[in-house]
């Protein structure tokens, strides 16, 4: 079996995965900031890595797989005026900012069972680390690497330049940043444009806010990743991974924080997927293309023409190389439901078979020895494509070039015998660690009645959101597509919504 070799952004190329320790693997996801409901864009990534930490598994390493919750402030200084998207929100919605990080949170977890990822070994929350994120700045302070002015600290950008490569892992050059940043709020009290803030005095009116040694205020958005990846898997690890947006300015300042305190850049790979487009277009506000996950389920967006199941858009993602740009459409979303149906159905056939007596006389001579060595290569070549940066695209189209020769088997117009046991319990075997253990698909025809009426509980909930909104169009698009299918809704008089069925 060949080497596991993975695509390290910080080189640029592929490299043969060791692990620091042998047997073990630390890996640090950025997971997301719960400002708002989870949308398409987070689908992508937490896949993605739910993969890959399965494959990990399959391979027999133990992995501390951590994914964080940004739950404190999560102000941006590049591009945009600093903000604390936690705070306006929890204005916006008339919540306490942990009332509405719950609420968020809870909706993102549920989501992510939906798609049937795996629970992170830990899920740390930003404000549960804000001591370990004090003495993180304090120490890349005490190194003269940070200065403080009117309350808030800064990173030295420019002295770090002078003695470390920055920007390498995402290209830019500090030259060009300081030409290109843009003249926002607070840039007068830095030393230079590019520095950027490791804790952030809060204003009188500002909600989240905590003691530190410089005044009452919050930290910075990259510091939050740096102190709990170091508390968590140690001053270096062997992967971080995220979406291709965060290496600048993210992961590059997670990188210069943690070579100052801990003197050495803290993952030894670095892992990022790329973008998902939808209709051809960048997923933003601007388009009105940014498609709650809730949406996708319910089909409730105008972009949608149906409801996707989660494993629907699971399948989509993994379809196409995590490094390559993904456009969702309701062609390929449709394209991928039926997909999906066909190599279940496909798995469930063979499940069925069983090798031996019943079956046809074994099949001699050369065209039994072709097949076998087909179907051979094929499951070969599956765990070359996993090996080669977690190929899934390719894996799935060997799964489907395998399934005419299941469905044969099933019909009776080849025996079974035709491949040697050995081969077909490989065969069977394969098909469960690939698309079970290693993908992360299920089969949704066998829905339980109670996951069945969770669905529409949860259909319920966000009309009636919808309706509190006097968002009347999605409300009724909900109540007309439920009528097609002949679940009939009644709104009662106390505000309850009681369902029958035609």
């Amino acid at each position: 079996m060949s080497e596991l070799k993975v695509f390290n952004s910080y080189t640029r190329q592929k490299e043969v995965f060791t692990p620091l320790t042998p047997g073990h693997v630390g890996m640090y996801v950025c997971g997301p900031t719960v400002s708002g409901e989870s949308h398409l864009g987070h689908a992508r990534p937490y896949i993605t890595f739910d993969v890959i930490n399965r494959y990990l598994v399959h391979l027999g390493y133990k992995v501390r797989y951590v994914r964080n919750i940004t739950d404190a402030g999560h102000f941006e200084e590049e591009g945009r005026e600093a903000e604390d998207k936690i705070a306006n929100k929890a204005v916006l919605e008339k919540l306490e900012p942990m009332e509405l990080v719950q609420k968020y949170t809870n909706l993102f977890h549920w989501a992510m069972l939906e798609f049937n990822n795996i629970e992170p070994s830990i899920e740390p929350t930003a404000t549960g680390h804000i001591v370990e994120q004090i003495e993180m700045i304090k120490k890349i302070m005490e190194d003269g690497y940070a200065y403080e002015v009117n309350g808030s600290v800064y990173f030295d950008v420019k002295k770090y330049a002078e003695h470390y490569p920055y920007g390498q892992l995402s290209g830019r050059v500090l030259d060009d940043q300081l030409e290109t940043t843009r003249d926002l709020e607070g840039q007068d009290e830095k030393r230079n444009k590019q520095d950027f803030a490791l804790w952030k005095s809060a204003p009188p009116k500002h909600i989240m806010r905590w003691v530190s040694p410089w005044g009452e205020g919050f930290p910075g958005w990259h510091i939050e990743c740096s102190a709990m990846s170091t508390k968590y898997l140690g001053t270096q690890f062997d992967i971080h991974g995220g979406g291709m947006d965060l290496q600048f300015p993210h992961h590059e300042s997670e990188i210069a924080q943690s070579t100052i305190c801990n003197k050495h850049v803290p993952a030894r790979y670095w892992l990022h997927n790329n973008m998902i487009t939808v209709n051809g277009k960048k997923m933003g506000k601007a388009y009105n293309n940014q498609i709650r996950l809730t949406e996708m389920f319910a089909g409730t967006h105008p972009l949608l023409e149906q409801a996707y199941s989660p494993m629907t858009i699971r399948f989509s993602i993994l379809q196409t190389h995590y490094r390559s740009t993904l456009d969702f459409s309701n062609e390929a979303l449709k394209a991928a439901e039926k997909g999906m149906k066909r190599l279940w159905e496909g798995y469930e056939n063979l499940k069925k078979l069983s090798y031996g007596t019943g079956q046809y006389a074994a099949q001699k001579g050369t065209d039994g020895e072709l097949l076998d060595a087909k179907v051979n290569r094929l499951l070969t070549e599956m765990d070359e494509f996993m090996n080669d940066d977690f190929s899934t695209a390719k894996v799935l189209a060997n799964l489907y070039e395998l399934l005419p020769i299941i469905n044969s088997v099933r019909d009776q117009l080849i025996p079974i015998t035709a491949i040697s046991e050995t081969t077909f319990c490989r065969l069977q075997q394969y098909f469960k660690a690939y698309l079970e253990d290693i993908l992360g698909l299920k089969g949704e025809l066998a829905n339980e009645d109670g996951k069945l009426n969770g669905v529409l509980e949860l259909l319920i909930d966000i009309r009636k959101d919808a309706r509190g909104r006097k968002d009347f169009a999605t409300s009724d698009k909900i109540r007309n597509q439920l009528q097609q299918l002949g679940i009939l809704l009644k709104d009662e008089k106390d505000g309850r919504v009681s369902y029958t069925l035609e």
